[in-house]
């Protein structure tokens, strides 16, 4: 813990002689109930109040206190009162992350003054803004529309990482398959954990086979799920196909903002999603810790400007309540990695054409496909000059001999 507040003293004296013009947040939704129960589970959907995948009362507590959290850490940068013009709020088109950022606004800005509509009611409106789940292509991850990244998933599950894994857990699969009636894989367990770890929150007593062991082993394939599914094999392409996206979006912000005057009102952009999403960001900056996001967790982008007009970029995350959120730094930056040499880094995580690069590499099919098109050209003429030639044949005078011999071959071998 020493370590880690040196670390942020440190990365905060940093920037210190640099002004702080935006900030990006991206956090994890708060306390949930599970999204499901595997078929063999004694607390069904009817045992959660609001059912399955819902925000709970901690959950919006732990968000409530995140929005206080960043209204203190940026008191003096952000308005007292909510000001529409400085803060843009976005959510995926979930209850528990759109719960999730309205409960956090609160904790933002109170209101005050002519804010307050109803005096015993400490809270006030502000837009969060989503778009449908089929269309959200910005803030929920893995993306499953890209044919390249699941032929990476399929090698990934060949390397001898996954394969050594799955010897080593090969019975706690087993026993998950015998006891929740699933077809578990390393991939897919983790779901199981979810909604056992979910029900261990929530005070609810665990059948017999969930042991202290079996819960850590389940917990350790989990976070193992998470690093498959962004890194382990070729993790700088599954970034470009997945994680890069929001990454280039972020990016794109921080430097138009950085070329901005300082009368440019925006400076919070606030973004609620998931665990995965986290994961897949950090992943496509490489700092991503190999462990599940937790709930409430905040990545942290601060922008500021510098006396000689540049521009850098901090980077925090905040993944614990009882500590200040810890520098992350860049891998090939430093902790106050100048803008320039940001967009420079992680622009290799980035792709410029994510549909070109999502089709399956043709290899030598398309050698292939011109050798075949060229053969059935040259079939296709010969055949055209052999019709021709018979035609013409048959307009020759004393053609009719040839033309009663075929009609007598035929006749011969129909009888």
């Amino acid at each position: 813990m020493r370590s880690e507040a040196v670390l942020f003293l440190l990365a905060v004296g940093s920037v210190c002689g640099g002004k702080l013009v935006y900030v990006t947040v991206l956090f994890r939704h708060g306390d949930r109930s599970p999204v499901k129960a595997y078929p063999t589970d004694p607390y069904q959907e009817s045992a959660w109040p609001q059912g399955f995948g819902q925000l709970s009362q901690e959950g919006m507590r732990q968000h409530f206190e995140l929005g206080r959290f960043l209204r203190n850490r940026y008191k003096g940068f952000l308005n007292e009162s909510y000001d529409r013009h400085e803060i843009s709020v976005r959510s995926t088109d979930y209850d528990r992350t759109l719960m999730s950022a309205e409960a956090n606004l609160a904790g933002l800005y109170p209101p005050s003054g002519q804010q307050v509509f109803t005096p015993d009611l400490k809270w006030q409106p502000i837009p969060v803004h989503t778009v449908p789940q089929s269309e959200e292509r910005l803030l929920s991850y893995p993306l499953r529309d890209c044919p390249r990244y699941k032929q990476l998933m399929n090698e990934t599950e060949h390397t001898e990482e996954f394969l050594n894994v799955t010897t080593e857990y090969q019975g706690i699969i087993d026993l998950v398959k015998n006891k929740t009636g699933l077809n578990t894989t390393v991939e897919s367990v983790w779901s199981v954990y979810d909604t056992l770890f979910c029900e261990s929150r929530h005070n609810m007593t665990p059948p017999d086979w969930v042991t202290p062991d079996v819960m850590e082993k389940l917990r350790k394939l989990k976070d193992f799920g998470f690093q498959v599914t962004f890194g382990v094999y070729k993790q700088q392409e599954k970034s470009r196909l997945q994680g890069g996206i929001l990454l280039g979006e972020i990016v794109k912000n921080l430097s138009k903002v950085a070329v901005q005057d300082a009368k440019q009102r925006l400076r919070m952009m606030m973004l609620s999603a998931h665990d995965t999403t986290v994961a897949a960001l950090q992943a496509s900056l490489n700092v991503f810790n190999g462990k599940q996001p937790p709930y409430a967790s905040c990545q942290i982008f601060e922008l500021y400007r510098n006396d000689n007009g540049s521009a850098s970029v901090s980077m925090f995350y905040r993944n614990d309540t009882t500590v200040e959120p810890y520098p992350l730094q860049l891998p090939g930056c430093s902790l106050d990695c100048p803008l320039e040499e940001f967009v420079t880094i992680t622009k290799l995580s980035i792709s410029d054409d994510r549909d070109k690069e999502c089709q399956l590499p043709s290899g030598g099919r398309d050698t292939e496909v011109i050798i075949s098109l060229v053969v059935s050209s040259v079939l296709l003429l010969l055949l055209i000059v052999v019709l021709l030639g018979v035609i013409c044949w048959q307009k020759e005078p004393n053609s009719s001999r040839g033309y009663q011999h075929v009609i007598n071959q035929d006749a011969g071998d129909e009888s």
